[in-house]
């Protein structure tokens, strides 16, 4: 390789700021433009802003684990929700991630308990029952205590064909169980995901839940 060739081939070569945009540009949501606001934020900052981000993405995966419980993400376990004993242990929200939880907290409509699918049947995707804690849900039910037995369980899952795919799996999964089984009102679009509803259509979807 002759210097010429040497020096355009350094040239091409992606620098750190460019494998930075990179990464952040394969988190979702986040275009390529996005990314790069980011980066050029993170180093117009001060350096402390990159190494503290850099050690809390480093041990996130040590601090932040699964609750045996309910699937969602915490520190401790079992995480503050199912640890609560102010919290209404006989209604369980069904969701389809752990995000999904944080998001319905906001809206401080809900009493209860959740539990996480850890995604929605979608046989197209390869995804199956077997493949979701369907089973730890049924678990959770049967071996409930006699002051927690579960006497209704919400599915807030996406209004979506996967949606509602696995609502119907677990009605008919559950119809000789005695809960009763609700799902969010309309108040949500159809196609709508649960991350962006707004709090106060949130909160009338929770009031105006209906009887499956």
């Amino acid at each position: 390789m002759t210097p010429k060739q040497e020096s355009e081939f350094a040239a091409r070569r992606p620098n750190a700021l460019d494998r930075l945009i990179t990464l952040f540009s394969k988190l979702p949501g986040i275009g390529k433009k996005s990314a790069g606001r980011i980066a050029y934020h993170i180093l117009d900052n001060n350096p402390a802003l990159a190494q503290t981000l850099a050690n809390e993405l480093a041990g996130l995966h040590q601090a932040i684990r699964r609750c045996s419980t309910c699937g969602g993400f915490t520190e401790t376990d079992p995480c503050s929700v199912c640890s609560d004993p102010g919290r209404d242990h006989t209604i369980i929200c069904v969701v389809e991630h752990a995000q999904d939880m944080r998001i319905i907290e906001e809206s401080r409509e809900f009493p209860g308990v959740y539990h996480v699918l850890g995604g929605l049947i979608a046989p197209l995707e390869g995804v199956g029952a077997g493949d979701l804690s369907i089973d730890k849900l049924i678990a959770r039910i049967r071996e409930a205590d006699a002051d927690r037995q579960v006497r209704e369980l919400i599915l807030a899952l996406n209004p979506t064909v996967e949606g509602d795919t696995t609502s119907l799996y677990l009605q008919k999964l559950l119809k000789n169980f005695p809960v009763e089984i609700t799902r969010l009102a309309s108040g949500m679009p159809v196609g709508g995901n649960i991350e962006y509803i707004d709090k106060l259509t949130l909160s009338r979807s929770f009031r105006g839940r209906v009887k499956l």
